[in-house]
Order: structure tokens, then C-alpha cells, then sequence
């Protein structure tokens, strides 16, 4: 018997329990089932986690939970992304300490233990959400099985040609001191000003606009478009650059934009990546400005051992002093920014490992129409990230806490040494190469880079399938069934695990991708850990509101959209859940004494409620099948508000009171009914609102279901409707409503009698309508009903 209120806090964490006991979403490898596999992204240990995540993974899990629901093996596993810059700037922020200053083994220390904490506290949050995960396939990224497969990974690309190592210009952070790839840039627009600075030509003054007057040393050319009459004379002469006294070149060039500044641009090494387009395509020199830590070089005049912006202030305040400054415009400027830090990056040159991405572009393009993007206009995202790539994937970072790069330098030859695949996953800083070089020196310089974390997170298919160990099941996982993520790491996460399948498999990572969106704090402000904009903890809201009430808001969005949070919506969820336990007290009230069995005769109404479910059932996968789980829910919400609790259970109330009015076996049959479509109900609900739906099988559907858990079942779907029966209850429903609105527009209560009530019915309803006659008598409060036959449906009110 159910309780007359429904606890939460006692329910959820006994169903938790129960489900880890019996083993309920275990994934089964020796069964014969089709397996359904879900690419889960690993969150990163980066701090604590916010209801934006809570609204993402929550969706994904409720994918897990459908497919399982469709008889289906759900491979369904949870990883951690514990290593890289992201966790060491966590370190450092908790700790107080900057890695640069600690020995690297002290440091690599202090970040196991940290993440240790971490990941503990984000699995007990997730599996306080009810997440249906085989938490026996948990994976952490700097765990010596994915450092293996990562390595192994890298050694495979470079021995190919696909990775390769140069010296050459980079994106560098000079706030985390390493450097970071294309797909990690982001932008934002900042304060800045034009400065009109002369530049002297035989004597004659060219006027250019730069907002970076700092580089004037490290200036290397002039350009002008070949198309500006203006100046397209000066092409091929030299100009003097002030302050410092050298000659460059001017040359020309037809991406110089004529309109903007003087139409004359001063290309330096490096202020941005137009510069360094410039100075590869006309193989200008390198005059070396900032240094890896973002300082002037010390031997620069003026400005030497500066920071860039101290820099960029002096020499405005020189070039003034001197009359070399002609103008000062103020504007507003958009630069890049490294995403993790927020802080401008330079382009610095450096020795870093690659891998090829410009050279397969197509290859990538064609994987992305091969793969079922939901919802779909997520595709033009990851195509134009593509087709406007400019450089190959730097996978080489200057930090701590990562896999190390698997490689040594012969001190001799120079020549890249690996290790053997049985030795992985190994870290040249501690252990020597076990051959000598083919040039016969045995003195090596280990690599002292580790991977992009991307480098290892991109590999989370394989990772998954144990992809080269002994228990390797890629055949059967790859391509996985879906991969689940955000629409902000589509350049990354999603881009590179296609990068990486198709290099290592030749097959993409999965078949459908399966995109969420933000959750907004504000109007153009989402919810994230560095903003800190979120009011409650996802274990605060947990703890109010109960894990299904979190879980049906996050299942309200329709996918790919972003949502704003406002504690109000988990009052809503709170007044369905407390509806839902209502309806099932209302139900089951009336099935003491029922025992499963089907009448041999059912009444029209209760054949429309039965039929009605099963439509909504097939309705609801249909969506489900395309990840619209928001939509779904609402025509599952739509049912069970309106058909059956407004509408069905006001029909039927009368009959399963009263028997010796109606009839056993009539209540037989609105008994079978309300077992049968409240069954439905709960099957429909139980991967929204898990806790609730088994709290309420448990007290009566399983005695007659015999399955230990209501997610053990499967959902039922009709390929043939029985639309006769549909299309009944449609004109019932239409009864009550007039009624209803009879007796609202004249302020009558609804238990107030009316006199007589007419219905014109098709004489193909006419024994249907008969026999609901008593139904609607005790619903309606009719005193009369008549009924006769004609052409279309028509009701009226004698009263």
C-alpha cells in the first residue's frame, strides 16, 4: 500500500541500492542481444559540477535507459578526463602553488590525490541521479590502461607519418606556458586603438595602423593590396622602420583589406595569424620579439623585459614623444584567447608534435555525412570547423599531469625513438630506451612533453573496447551506438574521435551523435564552473527537490536548444511527481483484489484508454528514436494529465466504486483498464522519473509482472492501432469538455446535475455510446441522456 505521501529521501537511495544489487543495468557481453554502446564524455576534473552538467549527461543517461527499454544490451560505461591542464590549474588554484615551482614528481602527486577526491565525489553525484551506468566499466584517462591506448595510439600515427615533429611557429599560452591547438582558440573583443605610426620610403612618410606598436621590432614587411591605386606604386620598394632604424621589404598581397586603417599593414613575427600566413607564404625572416613567457626580450631597446601590454604602452608614449605617432584611434578589438585561461595567445616558435589533419579534410567531411546528427543542423557546425581548418592538430603541451609522449632523441643522429608495445605505458623521463640507436649511440634526451589531453579523451571509443588488449572487443563496440556531448566541443571531442577512428580503424567512433545544449544562467550567459553563476549545487538541488524532479527538467528541452534554469521549474517537476504518486494511490485503490487477468468483454471506454497509451507508447519512440526526448515527455505528459487523470479516471471512478450500480463485470473490465494503461504510464515515465515509477511497481505490478524491476521491461509499440477505438474516445472527451465548460461559464460547481444531455453520434459509435451511457451519467451529473443516430457528432444541454 502506498504511502499517503511519496518520500524521496527515503525512496531513491533504497532503489539505488536495490538496482546496484541485482545487477539491473549490468551489461551483459555473453548475451545475444543487440548491443546498444554510448559514448559517455568524460567530465573533467576541473572543480565541482553544475546543474548545466546535471542538464547534458542527465539526457544522455535517459537515452541509456530508452534503449534498454527496447530489449536492447546497453553498454553504458563513465569516465573521468583526469589529467592535463584543466586539473593542474584545479591543483593550483586548491593548493596555493604554481607546478613550475615544485619538482614534477612532487607536483604529478598532489594531482593524483586531488583527482582521487574529485572523481569520488562525481560518481557519488551521478549515481545519486539514479544514473543507470555499469559502473564495472569505468575508465579514467590517466589510468595505466588508457595511457597504454593512448600511447600506443601515438606511436602507431607517428610510425605511419601521421604525427610527425617540427620546429616551426605555434599557438602559445604564455599564461599556461605551453602550446595549445586551433580547436582550443576562442575570441573576445577588447579595448584596443589604431596607431598611425610613419614609416619612411626615399624620404617619403607611409602612414600604417597597428594595434600592436610593441613588434616594431620584430617587423618584417610591409604589404599593400596590389588593387589600392593608392599605394600600390610603393610594392617592391623598402621602408624604414621607426625607432628601430631597419629596412623590410614592401610587398604585396590581395588579402590586405584596403578599407581598414591607412589600407598599408606592418606584418611582424608574430601578432597574429595573418602575420604568420604572410611570413610562410613569402618566406619572410623571423625577428624574435616575446619570449615563451610572454616578456619583450631583454636585448629589445626600449621595451626589453616588459610584459606586452607595459610594452605596448611605453612605445605609444615614445613614438609621441618623438612626433612619430600620428594618430590614436580607440576601437574595440577581437583577439584570440586560450579557452581554458581566458588570456591572449601569442604565436611563438617551437618544437612541437603534430598530427596530419589538412592533408584528409575530405575524409573528414564525408564521415560526417555518414553519421546521423541529432538534431541535424548540428552537422553544419562540425563541417564548417573543417573546412576552415588551417593547421594540423598540435598534441605536444609543456606541462606536468598528462601521458607522457612515448618517445627519446638519439643525443647523436636526432632520430625519434619508441618503445616497444609491451613496455606501455612507459615515461621517458624515468626509464632509458632498451636498444641502442641505429647509428650506434645509446645517449638519449627523453621527451618531456605530454599529450593534449584531447589527444587521450578522443580515444574514449576505443578505450572503451579495450582497443589492443587482451580482452579487446572493438569489433563488436565500434562503431558504438551514440556518443553524447555538448555543441560547444564539436570542434574537439567529436572532430577528433573521427580523427582518430578513422586512423586507427577505418571505421567512425559511432553511428549517431547526439547533441545537447546549455543551460543559461542569463540571457547569453551559460552556466560554468569559471563563471561560478549557478545558485545551488546539483547536491543542494538533490537533496530539495529529489533526483527524478532534476531529472524530468532536464528532459523538458528540445534537443540541441538551450534552456535558462530557474529554481521555479523544479516546483513544477515536484507538482507532477506528486500528481503521478496521486494517480497511482487513486489506481491501485481499486486493484486489491485484482489478479492480471483480462475480461473476456471490455467496455468501448475502457478499450479507448488502453489504445490511447499504446498510441502515445509508439508516439513517444518515434521521438525518443531521434534522442527528442523533451518532446517525448510532453506527449507522455499530455496523455497522462488529460486522458487519464482528467478524463478516464472521472469515467471510470463511478464504476469500480460502485459495482452493484454497474456491474461486476463491468468493473472487471475498468479494473483491467487502469492496470493496463497505468502500467503503460509507468513504463513511459520510468527513464524520466526512475525512483518514483519503481516505487510504485514494487508495491503491486510486479507480484503480477513477475520481473524483479520495472526496468527490466520493455516498451510496447503497435504497428496497428485499433483508430475505431481512438477515435471513440476522442468523442467522448469532446462531451466532457462541454460540460465542463458548461458548467464553468455559468459559475455552477461540477458536481452540479444537469437535466438532460443530447447526443448525435454515427451510427457506427451508437452501441459504444450506449454502452458508456452509465459512465457518463456519473460523470456528468445528467439526470437525461439522449442518444440517437445521425450523419456527424452533435451535443447540447437541456438544463
Amino acid at each position: 500500500m502506498l504511502n499517503k505521501k511519496y518520500n524521496f529521501k527515503e525512496s531513491e537511495g533504497k532503489w539505488q541500492k536495490f538496482w546496484m544489487e541485482n545487477d539491473i543495468y549490468r551489461f551483459n557481453p555473453e548475451s545475444k542481444k543487440e548491443i546498444y554502446s554510448i559514448d559517455t564524455p568524460p567530465p573533467t576534473v576541473s572543480g565541482s559540477l553544475h546543474i548545466g552538467h546535471i542538464f547534458s549527461y542527465t539526457q544522455g543517461e535517459i537515452a541509456a535507459r530508452y534503449q534498454r527499454m527496447q530489449g536492447k544490451n546497453v553498454f553504458y560505461p563513465f569516465g573521468f578526463d583526469d589529467n592535463g591542464l584543466p586539473t593542474e590549474r584545479l591543483v593550483e588554484r586548491e593548493e596555493g602553488i604554481r607546478a613550475k615551482d615544485l619538482p614534477r614528481s612532487k607536483f604529478i602527486e598532489k594531482c593524483l590525490n586531488t583527482t582521487g577526491k574529485y572523481v569520488g565525489e562525481f560518481k557519488a553525484l551521478w549515481q545519486s541521479l539514479g544514473f543507470s551506468v555499469d559502473w564495472d566499466l569505468q575508465y579514467e584517462t590517466i589510468s595505466p590502461l588508457a595511457q597504454r591506448i593512448s600511447q600506443k595510439s601515438f606511436i602507431e600515427l607517428a610510425k605511419s607519418g601521421k604525427a610527425y615533429t617540427k620546429e616551426s611557429p605555434v599557438l602559445w599560452c604564455t599564461t599556461c606556458q605551453t602550446s595549445i591547438a586551433q580547436a582550443e582558440l576562442d575570441t573576445k573583443d577588447i579595448d584596443s586603438s589604431f596607431n598611425y605610426i610613419p614609416f619612411l620610403v626615399d624620404g617619403e612618410e607611409l602612414i600604417i595602423a597597428t594595434t600592436r606598436p610593441e613588434l616594431l621590432y620584430g617587423c618584417v614587411a610591409l604589404f599593400i593590396n596590389p588593387e589600392d591605386f593608392r599605394y600600390n606604386s610603393y610594392i617592391g620598394k623598402t621602408a624604414m622602420v621607426p625607432l628601430y632604424d631597419f629596412e623590410i621589404p614592401i610587398l604585396g598581397d590581395d588579402k590586405v583589406a584596403i578599407e581598414k586603417g591607412t589600407g598599408i599593414v606592418m606584418c611582424a613575427t608574430f601578432g597574429d595569424t595573418t602575420d604568420l600566413e604572410w611570413y610562410n607564404k613569402h618566406s619572410l625572416p623571423y625577428r624574435k620579439t616575446i619570449e615563451a613567457d610572454g616578456l619583450i626580450g631583454t636585448g629589445i631597446p626600449f621595451i626589453g623585459g616588459m610584459n606586452t601590454k607595459e610594452a605596448r604602452a611605453e612605445i605609444i608614449n615614445i613614438l609621441s614623444d618623438r612626433n612619430l605617432l600620428k594618430k590614436s584611434e580607440k576601437i574595440s578589438h577581437t583577439v584570440s584567447i586560450h579557452e581554458r585561461c581566458g588570456h591572449e595567445i601569442e604565436i611563438i616558435p617551437s618544437k612541437q608534435w603534430y598530427i596530419d589533419i589538412l592533408t584528409e579534410k575530405e575524409r573528414f567531411l564525408k564521415a560526417a555525412d555518414d553519421i546521423n546528427w541529432y538534431p541535424a543542423s548540428m552537422k553544419i557546425r562540425y563541417q564548417n570547423w573543417v573546412e576552415n581548418l588551417k593547421w594540423d592538430w598540435c598534441i605536444s603541451r609543456q606541462r606536468y599531469f598528462g601521458v607522457p609522449i612515448p618517445v627519446w632523441y638519439c643525443k647523436s643522429c636526432g632520430k625519434s625513438m619508441f618503445p616497444e608495445e609491451c613496455e606501455l605505458p612507459i615515461n621517458p623521463l624515468e626509464t632509458a630506451p632498451n636498444k641502442t640507436c641505429p647509428c650506434g649511440s645509446n645517449e638519449f634526451i627523453p621527451e618531456e612533453a605530454v599529450l593534449d589531453t584531447w589527444a587521450t579523451s578522443s580515444l574514449t571509443p576505443l578505450i572503451n573496447s579495450k582497443w589492443g588488449e587482451e580482452n579487446d572487443i572493438t569489433d563488436r563496440l565500434v562503431p558504438m551506438g551514440m556518443r553524447t556531448q555538448a555543441h560547444e566541443i564539436i570542434r574537439t571531442w567529436a572532430f577528433y574521435t573521427i580523427v582518430k577512428s578513422l586512423y586507427h580503424t577505418g571505421r567512425l567512433p559511432w553511428k549517431d551523435i547526439m547533441i545537447c545544449g546549455f543551460v543559461m544562467a542569463k540571457k547569453g550567459e551559460k552556466i560554468s564552473k569559471s563563471k561560478n553563476n549557478s545558485e545551488n549545487s546539483p547536491t543542494q538541488l538533490i537533496e530539495k527537490y529529489s533526483a527524478d524532479a532534476i531529472r524530468y527538467w532536464a528532459a523538458g528541452a528540445k534537443l540541441g536548444t538551450d534552456t535558462m534554469y530557474s529554481e521555479e521549474e523544479m516546483v513544477l517537476s515536484n507538482r507532477f511527481l506528486t500528481k503521478l504518486w496521486n494517480a497511482a494511490k487513486f489506481t491501485l485503490m481499486h486493484l486489491n483484489d485484482y489478479k492480471g487477468e483480462k475480461p473476456e468483454n471490455l467496455l468501448p471506454i475502457d478499450k479507448w484508454i488502453i489504445e490511447r497509451q499504446r498510441e502515445i507508447e509508439t508516439k513517444a519512440a518515434q521521438y525518443m528514436n531521434r534522442y527528442e526526448m523533451g518532446i517525448a515527455r510532453g506527449e507522455i505528459d499530455e496523455f497522462f494529465w488529460k486522458d487519464y487523470c482528467d478524463n478516464y479516471l472521472e469515467i471510470v471512478k463511478d464504476r469500480v466504486y460502485k459495482p452493484e450500480i454497474h456491474g461486476e463485470l463491468e468493473r472487471r473490465s475498468g479494473q483491467y483498464a487502469l492496470y493496463t494503461a497505468f502500467m503503460g504510464i509507468l513504463r513511459m515515465y520510468a527513464i524520466y522519473t526512475p525512483h518514483i515509477t519503481e516505487e510504485i511497481y514494487q508495491d503491486l505490478f510486479r507480484s503480477i509482472e513477475g520481473k524483479l524491476s520495472l526496468h527490466q521491461h520493455e516498451w510496447i509499440r503497435e504497428d496497428k492501432l485499433d483508430t475505431s477505438s481512438l477515435e471513440f474516445g476522442e468523442r467522448v472527451k469532446d462531451i466532457l469538455k462541454e460540460v465542463r465548460k458548461y458548467k464553468s461559464d455559468r459559475n455552477l460547481s461540477l458536481k452540479e446535475p444537469l437535466k438532460k444531455i443530447n447526443i448525435s453520434i454515427p451510427g457506427y459509435m451508437l452501441s459504444s455510446i450506449n454502452q458508456t451511457e452509465k459512465d457518463l451519467t456519473a460523470c456528468t451529473g445528467a439526470q437525461e441522456i439522449i442518444i440517437d443516430s445521425g450523419d456527424e457528432f452533435r451535443f447540447s444541454i437541456d438544463n
